[in-house]
């Protein structure tokens, strides 16, 4: 007998479907990601940490999940859902199906959601709150906890998802990514090994494959380093990652990237855009539905070109609020937000997207030659 499950959102709406992978019932912010494939990569990046996800696409799973497509060791975010759930995938790299690894990670899936009703809500109103269920199955029951559930607004979601110690990573580019990866960003490799500081805040492994897939060491730290610890690192340059969340509360990343400006050069990507901006004096709000997928159209205001872009971000830098020396040199074709900030005198870069894809295009891939330029500077 197929299980039931629910997901009930903070405006009272109840979406009723069938439960795949865990058992049990999780809170979190629901969120929508367009992209046709790369679930997996989704699944285990850390920036989803606190979000229940939905994909846009309608059917899901159908190359089951390997070994080698994966962001992190293990997976962050509170809920997936689906329109429909392929129970027979078919892919050589194959080890299991999408069923037994929501189930082996304890994360909740939904499948039979209508999901283009579910991403309208969203888009009209905007994200919020949810509860999905498979052991509480009142309509009424579920909607009072979406109401009373903690809002991810405020909230430090990075210090569980941050590394508890500095490693160094050793790991390259996987083959099946290097025969499609831009060959400008990974042949070119360093001139010498830079050691590069990467902060860790929830980072995707696919960007220390890439720094590393260019010959630099990279020392991957705890996201509440301070300037003073990453700079006895003796680092040629600093990348600040994604991670998970609002970016106000993280007042000691901002403290810390205060303290590296002017010192080292600096890249940061999505939260670690925002940081940067928010250390250079930027403020930040909250978009309403945010941004999460692989096709996103962003203008490279320097060369005139249209990037395709990974993304995923719910909250923005405040393009009135952007200091004075700093430029913004990358622009979202759909609703015109900052996609990328450069500061004039200082060593010190970011994008609001990702550039390391995983999964995704690799418009961007370039930007990793533009960090190493400006560590070689």
């Amino acid at each position: 007998m197929t299980e039931l499950a629910k997901l009930a959102l903070s405006d009272g709406t109840v979406f009723t479907g069938r439960r795949f992978g865990a058992e049990g019932e999780h809170f979190g912010e629901v969120v929508f990601n367009t992209s046709m494939t790369g679930y997996q990569e989704i699944l285990t990046d850390p920036s989803y940490n606190g979000q229940i996800v939905t994909m846009t696409y309608p059917m899901i799973g159908n190359y089951g999940v390997n070994r080698d497509d994966v962001e992190r060791d293990r997976l962050a975010l509170k809920g997936f859902v689906v329109k429909e759930l392929c129970r027979e995938p078919s892919s050589y790299r194959m080890t299991m199906t999408l069923d037994d690894y929501l189930r082996e990670n304890g994360v909740i899936g939904i499948e039979g959601v209508d999901t283009r009703a579910l991403v309208r809500r969203i888009r009209s109103d905007g994200a919020m709150t949810g509860v999905l269920s498979t052991i509480d199955l009142d309509d009424q029951s579920l909607i009072q906890k979406a109401q009373q559930s903690p809002h991810l607004v405020g909230q430090d979601l990075v210090k569980e998802v941050m590394p508890g110690a500095n490693t160094e990573w050793n790991d390259g580019l996987h083959e099946i990514s290097q025969s499609e990866f831009t060959p400008q960003a990974s042949t070119e490799t360093c001139d010498k090994s830079y050691h590069v500081v990467a902060v860790d805040y929830g980072m995707k492994w696919n960007i220390p494959r890439h720094l590393k897939e260019m010959g630099c060491r990279v020392t991957i730290v705890p996201g509440n380093a301070t300037a003073e610890e990453i700079l006895a690192l003796e680092p040629d340059g600093v990348f600040l990652s994604n991670g998970p969340g609002d970016p106000r509360p993280l007042l000691y990343a901002v403290e810390a990237i205060r303290g590296l400006l002017g010192k080292k050069p600096v890249f940061g990507i999505c939260l670690g855009q925002q940081l940067l901006g928010m250390a250079l004096g930027g403020e930040i709000y909250k978009l309403k539905f945010g941004h999460r997928g692989a096709n996103q159209p962003v203008l490279n205001k320097e060369t005139g070109r249209v990037e395709i872009t990974s993304q995923n971000h719910g909250f923005a830098l405040d393009i009135n609020t952007m200091p004075e020396g700093t430029e913004i040199t990358h622009i979202n074709l759909n609703d015109q937000t900052i996609e990328g900030i450069r500061h004039r005198d200082l060593k010190a870069f970011g994008v609001q997207y990702h550039p390391e894809a995983s999964a995704g295009p690799h418009d961007s891939a370039y930007l990793f030659g533009e960090f190493r330029k400006m560590m070689a500077n």
